[in-house]
């Protein structure tokens, strides 16, 4: 059934954090309804907002890092292509960040 896509560990847990983060949105939004507030991004948003606007900074983030990663050995004179786990860290704390702050 996933055979079309290179399941590789990295992008296994990308995908269990994204359905995670929606089942606990889903039960959050139950729990407690959502208001809009105004943050730094330049509108007010609701955690659903905040979520999806985060999730594509995210995805964003990784596909550049995806794209650049093998020009980073000549930049920085490694032996091999910098790990997916640095882009992984780096967009769940971009995520975390327009949660919080946005």
């Amino acid at each position: 059934m996933f055979d079309w896509m290179a399941w590789t560990l990295p992008v296994a847990v990308f995908f269990t954090c994204i359905a995670l983060m929606l089942i606990g949105m889903t039960v959050w939004e139950i729990k407690s309804p959502t208001v809009l507030r105004k943050g730094f991004l330049p509108i007010a948003t609701t955690r659903g907002d905040r979520l999806f606007i985060g999730l594509l900074a995210a995805a964003y983030l990784n596909l550049g890092y995806v794209a650049v990663s093998e020009k980073m050995i000549g930049w920085f004179g490694l032996s091999q292509e910098p790990s997916i786990w640095i882009s992984f860290v780096a967009s769940m704390a971009l995520l975390a960040l327009v949660m919080k702050k946005g």
